[in-house]
C-alpha cells in the first residue's frame, strides 16, 4: 500500500487480506506455481518477496510443508525472478535464523544456529538468494525483521505475536499470559519501520549482496510490554503468569548499525507510540 503511492505494484498472495492496498493490482494465486510467478516477474524493477509460511509451530509439526512453502516458494520465486531479468530481489528472511544469541545486542555476522524448521527454511532462502547472485548475478538483499507488530495483525491466528495477542486480551479485560518470569526481552518493531527498510533497500546500489537486521535497537521486556498495555487501556488487569515455554529464547535485540551505516534507516516509530496506535478504540 505504501509503495503503490509512487510505483506500480502487484501483489501476489494465495488469499485477499481484505485490506486496502491503495493502487496495487492484486493477484491471487501460489509462488509455487511456476509460469504463474514468471509471468508476473516480466517487465519488473523489483520482487519483495514476503511470502512465507510463518508460524514456528506449524513447522515443528510440519517441517516438510514449512520446507515446501519456504525453501521452494523462495526457489521458484528467484528462479522466475532470474529468468525474467527482474532488477531486484529483496528477500524478507527473520531474525529466527540466529537462534539463542550468544551476544546481544546481534549483529549481521552473528553465529546462524537456528531452533526451529522454521529458522532453518528462512536461512535457507536467504542463502539461496546469496548464492543465486553469486552463480546467476541476480541483485539480491535480505532484511532480517525482528518482532514485527502491525495494527491489521489477527489476533486469532497463531502467526500473530505477543503485541497482539496482549491487546486482545485487554480489548476483553482478560489477564495478560505471561510466559516464565516475564523478564525475557525482544525487539519489537513497527511494520511501518520494516516497509522503510524495504523501502531504502528498493534501488539502492549500497543494498546490493548485503543482509541487514531490521528493528530499533532498543531490548524490552514482556513484563515492560505487558505494564504499557495496560496504562494504555485505561483498565485494571492483571498480569498472570505460567509455565516457560521450551525452546523460549532469553534475550533478543538488534545491532541496527549496518542498515543505519548502508541504508539511513531509522525507527520511527517507538514502541509505546506504536501501542497506542494498536489500542485506539479499545
Amino acid at each position: 500500500e505504501h509503495l503503490s503511492k509512487e510505483h506500480e505494484v502487484t501483489a501476489l498472495d494465495i488469499k485477499e487480506s481484505g485490506n486496502s492496498m491503495g493502487q496495487s493490482q492484486f493477484v491471487m494465486g501460489d509462488i509455487g506455481d511456476y509460469r504463474l510467478a514468471l509471468d508476473l516477474c516480466r517487465d519488473k524493477d523489483a520482487v519483495i518477496h514476503a511470502a512465507a509460511q510463518v508460524s514456528v509451530d506449524r513447522s515443528v509439526s510440519d517441517p516438510i510443508f514449512d520446507a515446501k512453502e519456504n525453501i521452494m516458494g523462495t526457489i521458484n520465486m528467484l528462479e522466475t525472478a532470474t529468468k525474467a531479468m527482474v532488477g531486484q530481489f529483496i528477500y524478507i528472511s527473520s531474525a529466527a535464523i540466529f537462534g539463542n544469541p550468544v551476544q546481544v545486542p546481534i549483529g549481521e555476522d552473528h553465529p546462524r544456529r537456528p531452533l526451529s524448521p522454521y529458522g532453518v527454511s528462512k536461512l535457507a532462502g536467504e542463502n539461496y538468494a546469496l548464492a543465486f547472485r553469486e552463480t546467476y548475478g541476480l541483485n539480491v538483499c535480505s532484511i532480517r525483521p525482528f518482532n514485527i507488530y502491525s495494527p491489521r495483525q489477527d489476533p486469532d491466528s497463531p502467526y500473530s505475536g505477543v503485541i497482539t495477542h496482549f491487546v486482545d486480551r485487554a480489548r476483553e479485560e482478560k489477564p495478560l499470559t505471561v510466559h516464565g518470569d516475564g523478564e525475557q526481552t525482544r525487539d519489537f518493531v513497527s511494520a511501518r519501520d520494516v516497509v522503510q527498510m524495504v523501502e531504502g533497500c528498493l534501488d539502492n546500489p549500497k543494498a546490493s549482496g548485503q543482509c541487514f537486521n531490521c528493528g530499533t535497537g532498543v531490548p524490552t521486556s514482556i513484563n515492560e510490554l505487558a505494564g504499557h498495555i495496560i496504562e494504555l487501556s485505561g483498565k485494571t488487569l492483571r498480569i498472570e503468569h505460567v509455565e516457560s515455554r521450551k525452546g523460549d529464547i532469553r534475550h533478543s535485540c538488534a545491532d541496527i548499525s549496518k542498515a543505519s551505516t548502508l541504508l539511513g534507516y531509522a525507527p520511527t516509530i517507538d514502541l509505546k507510540n506504536g501501542l497506542s496506535e494498536l489500542m485506539q478504540g479499545l
